[in-house]
């Protein structure tokens, strides 16, 4: 009997001492905090130290912030969107449609993770650059003295990069999300009637949201800031944020536009991850309530 009391008593949890949220506390003063609050203080002040109310009003309404602004949204909108379709569809071939190689695939997309981003640029430079394979290929067979392909160095370029780096961080969720749905359930809903869409639609689709909203969130917050594929490729006309805070800083020596461009990007980064947090929650409130 006294044993069985004792079983029922709660069991106290050691509590650490509040002196153990300070060494983290201050990496992230030093680390992110201070840095932070620089760029935040050199965008109102002037090249002469003096203070500068209105580099806000004067950088933001150029029209080449407008611009970059503008292609910043259009890529990081357009890559997300190709790498939610590109990375469901290969997950859902790698994990339901068995093939010999399969999981020697899997691995050999997710070593793209580990590859800095310009040599996927500079991979494409080589296969349908001005001088790449594949022009130098259609010119030789047709005799054309100008390179046919030339989307390379357009909006399309750098999407077309930004999905085949990031498509990857898209699959892996998918494929863990994948691999614990119930085969019984495709098995009995096919034996019912359900044709591939509809299992698609009412079965795997469900299972795959949250993973899907996790990889979209996060390739949209890597392609809003990426800034090592637009510059390598070197665009025609294509200048977003981050390419923008390099040229303001390091070409023209003007910092304080530069750190101004750069809360702005800040700004969006954060505004897209709590949007994430909003939508995440409400996915999981629609789930409990299902």
């Amino acid at each position: 009997m006294a044993s069985d009391g004792l079983a029922a008593l709660p069991v106290a949890r050691p509590r650490l001492d509040g002196a153990w949220v300070l060494p983290p506390l201050a990496i992230l003063v030093a680390l992110f905090f201070y840095p932070l609050a620089l760029i935040v203080q050199q965008s109102v002040t002037a090249a002469d130290g003096r203070r500068d109310p209105g580099a806000y009003a004067r950088v933001l309404s150029g029209p080449l912030f407008v611009n970059a602004l503008l292609h910043t949204i259009e890529i990081a909108l357009a890559a997300t969107a190709g790498c939610l379709a590109l990375g469901f569809v290969m997950a859902l071939v790698l994990t339901f449609v068995p093939f010999p190689g399969a999981r020697a695939l899997s691995r050999l997309i997710d070593t793209f993770i580990a590859l800095p981003t310009f040599l996927i640029a500079l991979a494409l430079t080589f296969l349908y650059g001005s001088a790449g394979i594949a022009n130098l290929s259609i010119m030789q067979m047709t005799g054309a003295t100008a390179p046919p392909i030339d989307f390379l160095y357009t909006v399309a370029g750098v999407v077309l990069a930004e999905v085949t780096v990031y498509t990857p961080f898209v699959m892996r969720p998918l494929l863990a999300a994948f691999s614990l749905i119930e085969t019984a359930q495709i098995e009995v809903a096919s034996s019912l009637g359900a044709g591939a869409w509809r299992i698609i639609r009412e079965i795997i689709l469900p299972a795959a949201l949250p993973a899907l909203l996790a990889g979209g969130s996060l390739c949209l917050l890597l392609t809003v800031n990426e800034f090592g594929i637009v510059f390598f490729i070197g665009a025609k006309g294509v200048v977003t944020l981050p390419l923008l805070v390099y040229g303001k800083a390091i070409q023209e020596d003007d910092y304080t536009a530069a750190c101004v461009i750069a809360v702005v990007n800040i700004a969006l980064s954060l505004s897209l991850y709590l949007l994430y947090r909003l939508m995440v929650a409400r996915a999981e409130q629609g789930r409990r309530g299902s």
